[in-house]
């Protein structure tokens, strides 16, 4: 493992980048998901690193962080992308049109990710959910899995594994408009160790009970929970499923491409510079980049997405993804014989933002 800092010049002026480079060929050191311990959480990076004694670690996905269109409906703090950590299937994609951040290039989705699978290989992919919900009238598909925004019509799943979080934010918005108004048509119920336990028309809030799942519907989807009672067995299955690999990933998070094959993704904005962070793999997924850039008001016109994928190619990448970029870059680096990590370069909002996940590195101390 290996860091430095370096200035790069764009556009708008010179950006200062901090780069942490993960040998895997090193079997001692691994590479998963940081997290709070819940999908709706968030945290300091620093604080999420120093927690699971993480040598170093990068800021994760962009995530639900404000929610200004929907009077009375909280933020969750969840992310975008899906997740995978320590070989569990933590979340699924939100659709495209309920994502937070950047507009997508073209031919990119949520679904897309960054992850390690158990073959110690780092590599970009797409993660889809195959869930199902069995009743005794049949098996549906479920649209959803830990996600602040489900799809018009679907029913999405809730685990322990979600936090606390109100659930309403699931029926706001459509696939296609973010800002559109929450259904009316709503249905929850909870399913526990396999029997419906308990029904109501609005979601809840609050912690799952563990061997509990909450089912939520909107519209075509509440119809269908509304068809349930108290008692009735109900089967719930989910799991997420790659795209172009065969090989089971122990770690995943999302972010959307922007270097393929060592070029760039066609339509990547070069208008926009803001601070960002990446992923990138090299050697053959052998090599991972963590790169955040310095929010110091010296740097901080910092890249625009465009030149973020060169630069990630320059520092030795063949694919790339793009991180929660602004107040939410960061990244930190425990030195030798150091109780903990610190922050390397400077948060432009002045501090840590919390986030709700993270690329932690891990090595022997």
């Amino acid at each position: 493992m290996s860091y430095r800092e370096f200035s790069v010049s764009g556009a708008q002026g010179t950006a200062h980048g901090h780069l942490l480079t993960v040998d895997l060929r090193e079997r001692r050191v691994s590479v998963d998901l940081l997290s709070p311990g819940a999908v709706g959480a968030r945290a300091p990076l620093s604080r999420l690193a120093d927690a699971r004694g993480a040598v170093g670690a990068v800021n994760g996905d962009f995530y639900h962080i404000t929610e200004l269109q929907h009077p009375g409906v909280e933020a969750t703090f969840a992310a975008v992308g899906p997740a995978i950590a320590s070989g569990r299937h933590v979340k699924a994609a939100v659709p495209n049109g309920q994502r937070f951040g950047p507009a997508l290039p073209p031919g990119t989705t949520t679904e897309d990710v960054i992850g390690m699978g158990v073959d110690r290989r780092v590599r970009l992919d797409r993660l889809a959910l195959r869930g199902t919900m069995t009743t005794s009238e049949g098996t549906l598909p479920l649209g959803g899995l830990n996600q602040y925004a489900l799809p018009v019509g679907g029913i999405g799943a809730f685990t322990p594994a979600w936090g606390t979080p109100s659930r309403l934010r699931a029926v706001c918005g459509t696939d296609t408009d973010r800002a559109a108004p929450c259904s009316s048509d709503t249905y929850e119920v909870t399913v526990r160790h396999g029997r419906v336990v308990q029904a109501a028309d609005t979601p809840g809030t609050g912690p799952i009970a563990v061997g509990s799942v909450v089912l939520v519907g909107r519209e075509a989807g509440a119809q269908t929970l509304r068809k349930l009672s108290v008692g009735d067995r109900v089967g719930v299955r989910h799991r997420l499923v790659a795209a172009a690999s065969r090989v089971g990933y122990r770690f995943a998070i999302g972010g959307f491409p922007v270097l393929r094959g060592g070029l760039p993704l066609e339509g990547l904005d070069d208008r926009t510079a803001a601070i960002r962070s990446a992923a990138g793999v090299g050697a053959d997924g052998r090599r991972l980049h963590l790169l955040a850039l310095d929010g110091a008001v010296e740097y901080r016109p910092g890249l625009t997405i465009s030149e973020l994928a060169r630069l990630m190619h320059t520092v030795g990448a063949e694919d790339a993804i793009n991180l929660d970029g602004g107040g939410s870059s960061t990244l930190v680096l425990r030195e030798p014989g150091a109780a903990g990590v610190t922050v390397r370069n400077h948060p432009s909002g002045g501090a840590e933002r919390p986030v709700p996940e993270g690329i932690g590195v891990f090595a022997p101390r």
